[in-house]
């Protein structure tokens, strides 16, 4: 039998370790390190020298007579690297690297690995946005410390990277967790530019086809059992701001609760836009709320497909935790604090599965996704007793825990979660958390029970409640036929919601009207400016004292 001999392989991912022997062709070896680097035949060419020279074709000549020796390393370029005189130190970079930069080659060097085995990521447009932006935090020419021209730059006034813990910290208020955005920038700086740079997913799930014993629970080896999970606090947070367009939202979210004393839970539609106040920020812009029970919709196709119309998407969920304390005053308890919990362990599972639902998508992803953008908006009592909107998300890590059944919520303590134990049905791995004993020394706990505070990011910044209302659609009409209607409260174009009330679905809701103010017991009563009234261009109920529609901006007459 051939001796077997290892040839490394060095290409602008890395390298890898081709096993092969001294009799076995050029061909057969080069077929070998397609299937490693998964390329076809002919996308890549490999050499003997880093500059290019000494190219191995495919033949029949066996690689001793070409003189490659056990731990030789050979040098892979793709087809499409670029000019054939640049070499492996200045190759052009994949996706990962190229992807914070301004638009040059990023597009056409793409991963190698990845762009064999994956087709590429759609990321959604403030990610495309944010990832052409340079960044930087410029600051201005300190009088005091600064000792050159105006032209000039020093350590004192040379702009910042996004990522710089020392300015976040001193913002009003300090930032804990940078931007999703600052975070790639880190990682892609420096010399390598991100070369190497990989997203991984988290997996508590043994891993499948390891052939060398029987599955689980009859057996499990070193290769396919997932590595134990130390929850540490993460230092980046994927949306750095969460703002209501308009409070008449929040209200009539509210109005149930007043109304009937029972909690509301809802999904929240918006957009995704630049934060200003953070470098490379996200900022949630809420539009409106859908109330839902949590059952199958079977309108929920008919909702996502009118807040695609009107710009919007499903951009997080929120619920109420209000208990009167003076209905005289209308205060509420504060009942979440940092004495007790500020979410419960039950509903970090909920935005944990939410997450995992509405998975973000991510080009430096070998899986395509990485984390979420899907906030959780609370609405409890404050520390003036007064109703607050609270957001938060939960970590990665704690979306692997949801994702792979391996996080638990404790019956008589809400503040705490629990990891599941290994059974015969499903292997779980150890999960610790790290805390301080009273002489401060870092103590590693079994994270049974944990505390959910190693779960949650906050420290979101204020919750606005200003901009523009959207609307909600309307059941009786289909989709297409309010199409129209949809385009003018998008662009408020007059002209077009004019063009729209001419239409037969506009008749239709006017006999619907006089039909429901007959059966009311009577004909319409003049408008006045203490009631609510209904926009004619757009049925929009407008708040009294108003003279435009909140909805579609049009004059009330």
């Amino acid at each position: 039998m051939a001796e077997n001999i290892i040839i490394r392989v060095q290409s602008p991912e890395g390298m890898k370790k081709i096993t092969s022997t001294k009799r076995e062709t050029a061909a057969a070896f080069l077929k070998k390190v397609a299937k490693e680097f998964g390329f076809s035949s002919n996308g890549f060419s490999v050499y003997l020298n880093r500059n290019k020279t000494g190219e191995i074709l495919s033949q029949n000549k066996a690689l001793s007579l070409l003189k490659i020796k056990h731990g030789d390393m050979l040098f892979l370029f793709p087809s499409s690297a670029g000019p054939s005189s640049e070499n492996m130190d200045t190759a052009q970079p994949h996706t990962s690297s190229s992807y914070p930069s301004f638009p040059s080659s990023s597009s056409s060097s793409s991963s190698l690995s990845r762009s064999h085995s994956a087709p590429q990521i759609q990321e959604d447009d403030i990610d495309q946005y944010l990832s052409k932006q340079e960044g930087k935090i410029y600051r201005n020419r300190d009088p005091q410390l600064c000792r050159h021209g105006p032209m000039g730059k020093c350590v004192h006034c040379v702009p910042l990277e996004p990522f710089d813990e020392d300015y976040l910290n001193h913002l009003d208020p300090p930032v804990k967790h940078m931007s999703f955005h600052a975070y790639i920038r880190k990682l892609t700086g420096g010399a390598d530019k991100g070369k190497f740079v990989a997203l991984e997913n988290i997996s508590c799930k043994i891993k499948s086809g390891c052939e060398g014993h029987p599955p689980w629970p009859e057996g499990i080896c070193t290769k396919c059992q997932p590595s134990a999970i130390t929850l540490n606090r993460q230092k980046y947070r994927h949306v750095d701001n969460i703002m209501f367009e308009n409070h008449t939202i929040a209200d009539r979210f509210l109005d149930f609760w007043r109304k009937t004393g029972n909690q509301r839970m809802g999904y929240l539609y918006g957009r995704y836009t630049e934060h200003k106040d953070i470098p490379l920020g996200i900022r949630a812009e809420i539009g409106t709320q859908n109330s839902l029970e949590l059952i199958e919709d079977p309108k929920a196709e008919a909702v996502e497909e009118i807040a695609a119309k009107l710009g919007l998407r499903k951009v997080g969920w929120i619920f109420t935790d209000l208990l009167s304390e003076d209905t005289r005053i209308g205060t509420v308890r504060y009942t979440r604090n940092k004495d007790s919990y500020f979410l419960s362990a039950e509903e970090c599972i909920t935005a944990g599965h939410f997450q995992n639902q509405h998975a973000n998508a991510c080009r430096l992803s070998p899986d395509g996704h990485f984390g979420s953008k899907f906030v959780t908006v609370v609405a409890t009592g404050g520390p003036d007793n007064q109703v607050h909107f609270e957001g938060y998300q939960v970590s990665n890590q704690c979306m692997a825990l949801v994702r792979d059944e391996c996080l638990l919520p404790c019956r008589d303590a809400p503040e705490l979660g629990y990891a599941k134990e290994s059974s015969t049905e499903q292997y779980v791995p150890d999960v610790f958390y790290k805390d301080k004993d009273k002489f401060g020394n870092d103590i590693t706990h079994l994270a049974r029970p944990l505390p959910v505070e190693y779960l949650i990011i906050d420290d979101f910044h204020s919750l606005a409640t200003y901009l523009s209302q959207c609307s909600s659609s309307t059941s009786f009409l289909d989709i297409d036929s309010i199409g129209l209607l949809l385009d003018a409260v998008k662009t408020s174009n007059e002209e077009l919601a004019q063009t729209w009330k001419k239409s037969e679905q506009w008749a239709t809701i006017e006999q619907l009207c006089r039909s429901l103010d007959y059966a009311m017991g009577g004909p319409t009563l003049p408008q006045s400016s203490s009631a609510v009234w209904s926009c004619l261009h757009c049925t929009f109920m407008n708040q009294p004292g108003t003279e435009h529609c909140e909805m579609c901006s049009l004059p009330r007459s």
